[in-house]
């Protein structure tokens, strides 16, 4: 048997997850971050040059570890989410969505017909350990995680009605995207974007489902925390190297 998806159970529980954004693509880093604690980490498939295989190896290697993998797919193709699947993936980051509606074809995408979905059937597939879990077919939804990104003022409003879909586990605020489609260019602190960034608490609050949100800067960690954030990205694989990097090579260099 598959082990129950902690990820899941805690956003139930309106339990804060700690994670990191993850976009090297490449399973040695995905191994050194999978041992630091985190309780999830973002596979990046949208902003990323992750793919099928590479995402593949990275859920081989993140499986060792007690962290859960999460999936950011580049959007909602129902085809795409069935292979990623059948692959073991069974947390999810949907980026863009605008609407209830749009919020429900994802879930179907991740349901057997039987279950009110349109997934496809593979009788046997690394999801089910090729065959040896018996019950995958009729269990899988029970573990399969879905977080919907909220990033245009279209999704701000509709976010009440987003979060009250059944299987949306959690929102997830884009804020560089939110606030760009405000007319404000990578500019999250600018005043109507951070209301916006609190409708959309409060109203996950309201449908009952946790929100979260990017925020590798800790003072805007920390402000979202304090504002009923629970599911927080507090930084990414990326971010990490290039600031260490920098700074080791501004410790041993001179300026000329």
């Amino acid at each position: 048997m598959r082990s129950p998806n902690p990820l899941k159970q805690a956003l139930a529980q309106q339990q804060r997850q700690i994670g990191l954004w993850c976009s090297l693509g490449h399973n040695i880093t995905i191994e050194i971050v999978a041992g630091s604690g985190f309780d999830w980490l973002v596979l990046d498939m949208e902003h990323s040059p992750n793919d099928f295989r590479s995402v593949l190896t990275q859920l081989q290697v993140v499986a060792a570890y007690p962290t859960e993998a999460v999936v950011r797919l580049p959007d909602g193709n129902p085809t795409r989410i069935k292979q990623y699947l059948d692959i073991g993936a069974r947390s999810f980051v949907f980026p863009n969505v605008n609407s209830a509606e749009e919020a429900a074809a994802l879930v179907a995408a991740t349901r057997y017909p039987t279950q009110g979905g349109i997934r496809g059937v593979s009788l046997a597939q690394r999801a089910n350990r090729f065959g040896r879990v018996k019950d995958y077919h009729a269990n899988a939804f029970n573990d399969i995680c879905i977080i919907a990104q909220i990033e245009t003022p279209e999704a701000v409003k509709a976010a009440e009605n987003i979060a009250q879909v059944d299987g949306i586990d959690a929102l997830f605020v884009g804020p560089s995207d939110l606030s760009t489609n405000m007319g404000h260019l990578i500019q999250p602190q600018q005043p109507d974007v951070q209301e916006a960034i609190v409708h959309v608490q409060q109203s996950a609050q309201r449908a009952g489902k946790p929100v979260g949100i990017l925020a590798p800067a800790q003072k805007d960690a920390e402000h979202y925390l304090s504002l009923g954030y629970t599911l927080m990205a507090v930084g990414s694989d990326q971010g990490l190297l290039i600031a260490a990097s920098d700074q080791l090579a501004k410790t041993f260099t001179t300026k000329t």
